[in-house]
């Protein structure tokens, strides 16, 4: 299934918008959505809602053989997927060319870049090293998926644990996290990539550009950098050529953003690790009682409730009291009734009338039949031939 293009009044009408500086959201240009950090109930899960935009990370481990050449490092691996679920121009089981340069990406970004420590990953030199696994799946597509899957993936490892391990001789013993606490990663720095798109041939510049910018903008420009101002990676896309000040000026808004961004990651980490310890509910367990992971959830409103008891006698006093009679039902026309407080019920007054007299008819007749036929002698009510309705007297003295 193929997305919905987009059509050309669309485009011209975001066109002539981000011409006059407004964005769709009312946004200002340099802007980013709002930014949400979550943890699962396990180390190493985390949820980043960026706008609509929502990315899972799940961080995993295990024991495996070192490469030949770096027999004294662990190996860091990452998988994005792209999930139907997120998009409907997303196939099930196929790498699409998006997936393929999402991942690249996020490689250049987090393991290039050295932010790990893969050498406190060996466990034996040359023979057991610890693999750790990045799986990013999207759950939902609005935009700029390549900040919100960076932000996820590095979050979620530096709030992952590995398990403890004993050696003894050539034995490896990995102890469960009831046995020993878990040791978390060993990690220099948080490398977070930032997304700038052009238009017009790079007259114009968005930051955290959505899904439907995406689709009307000339190129784009990815920027992974730290808290200490350091560039990671950078990588140009869509064809757009880029002065020399264009890219210094992403460069300076990118230190920025970061520097912001890490700030909420720490704040994030901080707080999870505080409710872990007081034993409180997190992950799923937390977001059960407050619905938050239905469909249909909505942020709570605040409402004022110090003044509600003087208010409400303000309220009572001014009403009016109820007057001590009621009047009577007020039929407009036959066949129309009232129905209210202290009213009576006025539907079908003409309807149980009409009944009534057909009852009484009825049982006038029944009563001139039963004189007539008094002899004991059978009276025939009906001439129907399909069913015949016969009355017995009942036998008198005189019989």
């Amino acid at each position: 299934m193929r997305d919905t293009p987009l059509s050309n009044c669309e485009r011209d009408f975001l066109l002539k918008a981000i011409g006059e500086k407004k964005r769709l959201d009312g946004r200002q240009t340099y802007d980013y959505r709002n930014i949400k950090i979550k943890f699962g109930t396990d180390y190493g899960c985390c949820f980043v809602d960026l706008g609509k935009t929502r990315v899972m990370a799940q961080v995993s481990c295990e024991l495996v053989a070192p490469k030949d050449n770096r027999p004294n490092e662990g190996i860091m691996f990452f998988n994005i997927e792209l999930s139907p679920m997120a998009s409907p121009a997303f196939e099930l089981g196929r790498q699409s060319e998006l997936t393929v340069k999402l991942n690249r990406q996020l490689e250049r970004c987090l393991r290039n870049s050295k932010c790990i420590d893969t050498e406190s990953l060996c466990v034996v030199s040359g023979e057991k090293v610890w693999q750790i696994r990045v799986d990013v799946h999207m759950l939902n597509h609005d935009g700029n998926l390549m900040d919100a899957a960076s932000i996820a993936a590095i979050t979620a490892l530096c709030h992952f644990r590995r398990p403890d391990i004993g050696i003894q001789g050539d034995e490896v013993t990995v102890y469960s996290p009831e046995e020993r606490d878990p040791i978390p990663l060993s990690i220099y720095h948080m490398p977070i990539c930032v997304s700038f798109s052009f238009f017009q041939e790079g007259t114009y510049l968005l930051v955290d550009p959505c899904e439907r910018e995406e689709r009307v903008m000339d190129g784009l420009l990815m920027i992974a950098m730290n808290k200490h101002r350091e560039i990671c990676s950078i990588q140009s896309s869509g064809g757009i050529m880029l002065l020399r000040e264009q890219v210094l000026r992403c460069s300076k808004i990118a230190s920025v953003k970061v520097s912001e961004i890490t700030e909420l990651i720490t704040k994030a980490l901080e707080n999870d690790k505080k409710v872990r310890k007081e034993g409180g509910r997190c992950g799923f367990a937390e977001s059960m009682p407050r619905e938050r992971i239905t469909a249909l959830k909505m942020d709570e409103t605040p409402v004022e409730m110090t003044d509600v008891t003087e208010r409400a006698s303000d309220i009572v006093q001014k009403v009016k009291a109820p007057p001590a009679t009621v009047p009577s039902p007020v039929l407009p026309a036959p066949g129309m009734g009232q129905v209210g407080e202290g009213l009576q019920n006025a539907w079908g007054l003409e309807d149980e009338e009409d009944e009534e007299e057909e009852q009484e008819d009825v049982a006038t007749m029944e009563e001139k039949r039963y004189k007539k036929g008094g002899t004991g002698d059978v009276v025939v009510i009906s001439d129907s031939e399909e069913e015949e309705v016969v009355i017995l007297n009942p036998e008198t003295k005189d019989s």
